[in-house]
């Protein structure tokens, strides 16, 4: 495949990041993390390969992840970790929901707090 046919490629893994629906970029866009301007300049990376984010999913269409580090979101406060388990898991929804709908503008893709259009 010629390089500009490849889509994103993981900074971890080196491999594509061939789904939305498996994208750490468009979460944390999706979730306010990531400003529009800043998509095509930001590193990209899978889900899993984002641990730390990733261990915040609850959903049964994601594998668990359990970090056993400082890290850990059983480190944090239960008042973050509750916090941060509702905002990324919505995220994570809502970038399951972007693969079924028609195309639409990046500014829609974020979840309605984070939306600036």
């Amino acid at each position: 495949m010629a390089k500009c046919d490849q889509g994103y490629l993981c900074e971890v893994c080196g491999e594509e990041v061939e789904d939305l629906s498996e994208s750490d970029l468009y979460l944390r866009f999706i979730i306010g993390e990531v400003p529009v301007r800043d998509l095509l300049t930001s590193p990209e990376r899978h889900l899993k390969c984002h641990p730390f984010l990733a261990q915040f999913i609850l959903d049964d269409r994601f594998e668990p992840v359990k970090l056993d580090s400082p890290f850990s979101k059983e480190n944090l406060d239960p008042a973050e970790r509750n916090r941060m388990e509702t905002l990324v898991t919505r995220g994570f929804q809502r970038l399951q929901e972007l693969r079924t709908l028609p195309p639409m503008p990046f500014a829609h893709y974020p979840l309605p707090e984070f939306q600036t259009a």
